[in-house]
């Protein structure tokens, strides 16, 4: 993907009108991008800011139907999940995988309830499932979880999940847009709707963050599909509409694999605030999360209060037998859910539906809100349907249920890169050429010369935050190595891009006033 040939094609097309825009390039945005244009349909996606930004890089890392909406009795919407679920990991191989999990139960009532919850778990999943869930003893469960707490433990009950790279699955969409003949531009702001004489939206007003230009682009549908920011596109249509989203942070620490020494994963059912809580083995790493906060201001860059970071190590302390301390973090990151929220009756956030929701505005803005990543295939595919439904779209089936990700990876590709999918073959030729771009650029994360100088060249990032928060993973996975590689980085993209020493400058400065809010 190069943006700076999106942006001339389209200034190319002025005089087009566009089957549908896509605002927000985050799971939703994204799926839906994909699912119109893998139908044929002729599909611009605009986002203000990167793509999986504020919330769509900052998820549990997890594919799951939701053991917790089980409890509260919601079946349709775990059977709908585990079958995306399945459908996820088929689909996209080179970023999911199945994941052990191990939930320590500390009395026999827990050995029933659990085991047979998860059984039928289990059974939603139908041929889907990932693997069958069973109990074992004290002495089994200590030897696959090391350093769990022995004190009370009656054993574990074992099931199965999958999990992913949030990020690297967002470009993996957009990619797959962009084969299909769709349009995704970043740092591309939708400032305003554009009506017809009968008020009936035909366009947008979009500005490119990167040179100020400001566009107006016609279409025949504007969708709205920017998750916790949906509502201020809504005020663009109709400035008295009621609030529809239920804003809720969610918090996670990342720690050194050390304080895990386990290829299994620990699900804590149940915390003192009602959650349940995760401890997952990820790139090499542990990340455990997450909370539950009501917020009512939102942001693109979200803050992890001291309270949910201490919430988190005081219950990681209630059962590992080596507890985190503050100065063991290597990241705290923040991220926002979306919640669908009754515009009259504002709930709690552990109450309020994870369902989505499309809505439909008097002046024809189609809204997504809601749902979580693991079902946004799912929720694009109503989205479009819905759009037919209206009228909006010629009718065109659905394919996405069957639409890999990545081509087939060549078995020679190190382990590591299939996470670019077929691409990892291109990362193979820039090393097999200087063999040193291939050594890490810090011993402390896997990323090397290679990888970024092709994520220059393929992935559209525009700062060295983008490529260090979401086309690698370094921020996240130890944020002060991140910040110590980030001068090499912005070496590395002026060299690609053409920038001067001012520019390094400033996005070194920016980039370690950022990490502030996340060590």
């Amino acid at each position: 993907m190069n943006r700076q040939k999106l942006i001339e094609d389209l200034k190319n097309q002025s005089g087009i009108i566009w089957d549908l825009i896509v605002i927000g390039g985050g799971a939703t945005g994204l799926g839906v991008a994909l699912d119109a244009a893998s139908r044929g349909y002729k599909t611009l996606l605009l986002e203000k800011s990167d793509f999986a930004k504020s919330t769509s890089s900052r998820s549990t890392k997890l594919v799951h139907g939701g053991v917790r909406y089980m409890a509260q009795g919601d079946l349709l919407l775990v059977m709908e999940a585990l079958h995306e679920r399945g459908l996820m990991l088929k689909n996209a191989p080179h970023l999911t995988f199945n994941q052990e999990f191990i939930i320590p139960v500390y009395s026999f009532w827990d050995v029933f309830m659990y085991t047979a919850g998860l059984k039928f778990y289990d059974l939603l999943a139908g041929r889907l499932s990932m693997g069958k869930s069973y109990f074992i003893n004290r002495d089994e469960t200590l030897s696959r979880l090391p350093l769990l707490k022995s004190k009370g433990l009656k054993g574990g009950v074992v099931y199965h999940d999958g999990q992913f790279d949030d990020s690297r699955m967002a470009f993996a969409l957009a990619q797959s847009c962009v084969d299909y003949g769709g349009t995704v531009l970043n740092y591309f702001e939708v400032s305003g709707l554009v009506k017809d004489d009968n008020g009936k939206i035909c366009g947008v007003r979009a500005k490119d963050f990167t040179s100020d230009e400001e566009l107006i682009i016609k279409t025949k549908l504007v969708i709205n599909a920017t998750g916790v920011f949906a509502d201020e596109i809504a005020r663009m249509d109709n400035p008295g509409v009621k609030p529809t989203i239920r804003p809720s942070q969610g918090v996670h620490i990342v720690l050194d694999k050390s304080f895990l020494k386990s290829d299994s994963a620990i699900m804590i059912p149940k915390t003192t605030d009602g959650r349940v809580l995760f401890a997952i083995p990820w790139y090499n790493e542990v990340v455990i999360g997450t909370t539950d906060t009501p917020l009512d201001k939102i942001s693109l860059e979200p803050v992890a209060l001291e309270k949910e970071i201490n919430f988190i190590l005081q219950t990681a302390e209630e059962y590992l037998i080596k507890p985190p301390l503050r100065e063991d973090i290597l990241c705290v990151f923040a991220g926002l859910r979306p919640l669908a929220a009754d515009p009259d009756n504002p709930e709690a956030t552990k109450e309020v539906s994870r369902r989505h929701k499309i809505t439909l505005s008097n002046s024809g803005l189609l809204a997504i809100i809601g749902g979580k990543w693991t079902t946004y295939r799912r929720m694009a595919e109503e989205t479009i349907d819905r759009a037919i439904k209206e009228g909006f779209l010629e009718k065109s089936k659905c394919v996405t249920a069957n639409l890999r990700l990545t081509a087939l990876i060549t078995k020679t590709a190190p382990e590591r890169l299939s996470i670019y999918g077929d691409h990892s073959v291109d990362i193979e030729k820039i090393i097999s050429g200087k063999p040193e771009t291939g050594i890490p650029l810090d011993n402390r994360l896997p990323y090397s010369l290679a990888e970024i100088l092709w994520i220059c060249r393929n992935e559209m990032p525009v700062n060295i935050e983008d490529i260090l928060a979401r086309r690698t993973r370094s921020l996240f996975l130890n944020a002060r190595a991140s910040a110590d590689i980030s001068p090499r980085v912005a070496d590395i993209m002026a060299a690609e891009f053409g920038f001067d020493q001012k520019w390094k400058e400033s996005q070194v400065e920016s980039y370690n006033k950022l990490i502030r809010n996340y060590i």
